[in-house]
């Protein structure tokens, strides 16, 4: 048996899911590398400097740094490792199909480095079936490697908690590779749920399909509210006081991020494309920008006012601004008003101005992400709020 100079290996390790993992197991004892090739973040890392908000990660990752926990932009170190953790997910192209093509070239490249007596575990979401394909493409390369599926199942920004206080999922093809997941995350939790890997790619898909239909439920019934010039706030706060059966009834808002519409969409082309409730969903919630313009547009003249977008982060209290619909929704706004200014707490970029300013030099408001630093703001009643959170309390028609 040869002897593995790390215990875990994750490939694309300074990420926000291989990042709070790798902190989490060598905070067990394990010792684990993280393999990236992001320069700026190795630097940053490597400083003991967390590269994005996740709650309670960076104390423990200067604990465990050069202690248990290693950082390198060498391939090497894939070799040097018994599990090697894959947090790179199946893409969908610019048709929402999924891309296994790229998985494919993935392995292909570190195919060298990968040996029989190594445990691949996948843990990003990956489209049903790819975790057979990648253990019949090494087989086919003569590599006998085991192969499992264990989806990360965290919240950006709550890892370090959920790690620990969620229940894991694993899968494999045999039960030696099973027991070996299991023992995995069992340093982190107890909690442990068994699978095949197929059912565990759908789980995993199914929960994001999910959530992602709920939102644009919530978002749906508000557009329909908001139309008939009613506030959808007040049904919603009727429906849910005390009623145990609307507990699940989620509030409305912008549904985004780099998720929920991908994993719908990996459903819907699963199911040979007869996923109505996802694509409706996918209509909803990526068309909620545009309701609020429409909105806006019947009745002001855009052309005159100067908007504010304030948040552009996919979520609250979070700097992860990829498939942020504020984006989308400032890109439909530079066509329709006058001038567009952005502010985030968060992400800072050449062109953002701060909130205040934002709010002095606007005419129309959207929060669009609703931080919890702009609580206390102070906006006038002279300018027009269009609030579809409900973070200031002051309904959501507009």
């Amino acid at each position: 048996m040869k002897n593995f100079l790390y215990d875990v290996c994750i490939i694309g390790g300074l990420g926000h899911v291989g990042l709070p993992l790798g902190i989490s197991l060598a905070e067990t004892g394990k010792k684990v590398v993280l393999y990236d090739i992001n320069a700026a973040t190795i630097d940053k890392v490597s400083q003991g400097e967390m590269p994005f908000i996740e709650k309670g990660a960076e104390p423990i990752l200067q604990k465990v740094l050069e202690q248990t926990l290693f950082i390198s932009n060498n391939q090497q170190v894939i070799a040097d490792s018994y599990f090697v953790i894959v947090v790179i997910g199946t893409p969908v192209d610019e048709h929402l199909n999924p891309q296994f093509t790229l998985f494919k070239k993935f392995f292909n490249d570190i195919i060298h480095l990968i040996s029989d007596e190594q445990h691949i575990i996948l843990r990003s979401t990956v489209y049903p079936g790819t975790t057979e394909k990648i253990k019949n493409y090494l087989e086919s390369k003569n590599k006998q490697t085991k192969v499992s599926f264990c989806p990360e199942r965290i919240a950006e920004g709550k890892a370090m908690e959920e790690l620990k206080s969620l229940p894991q999922i694993v899968s494999s093809f045999d039960e030696t590779a099973e027991n070996e997941a299991k023992t995995l995350f069992q340093s982190l939790t107890d909690d442990i749920i068994s699978l095949t890997p197929v059912e565990a790619e759908l789980a995993k898909l199914f929960t994001n399909s999910w959530r992602y239909i709920q939102f644009a439920i919530s978002n749906y019934f508000y557009q329909i509210a908001t139309q008939n010039n009613l506030d959808f706030y007040k049904i919603y706060d009727a429906i849910t006081y005390k009623y145990p059966r609307a507990a699940n009834f989620p509030a409305p808002g912008f549904a985004a991020g780099p998720c929920l519409l991908k994993d719908t969409m990996q459903v819907a082309a699963y199911s040979s494309n007869s996923f109505f409730m996802g694509h409706t969903a996918m209509l909803v919630n990526e068309g909620l920008p545009n309701f609020v313009v429409n909105r806006l547009q019947e009745k002001y003249d855009l052309k005159q006012k100067t908007v504010g977008i304030l948040g552009m982060a996919f979520k609250a209290n979070n700097d992860d601004k990829r498939e942020s619909l504020s984006y989308k929704l400032k890109k439909v706004l530079e066509f329709e008003a006058k001038k567009v200014l952005c502010s985030d707490v968060y992400i800072h970029e050449s062109d953002f101005v701060s909130a205040e300013n934002l709010i002095d030099n606007s005419d129309i408001i959207i929060l669009a992400t609703p931080h919890w630093e702009y609580q206390d703001l102070v906006i006038s009643e002279q300018k027009i709020l269009v609030d579809v959170w409900n973070f200031y309390g002051q309904g959501g028609l507009f």
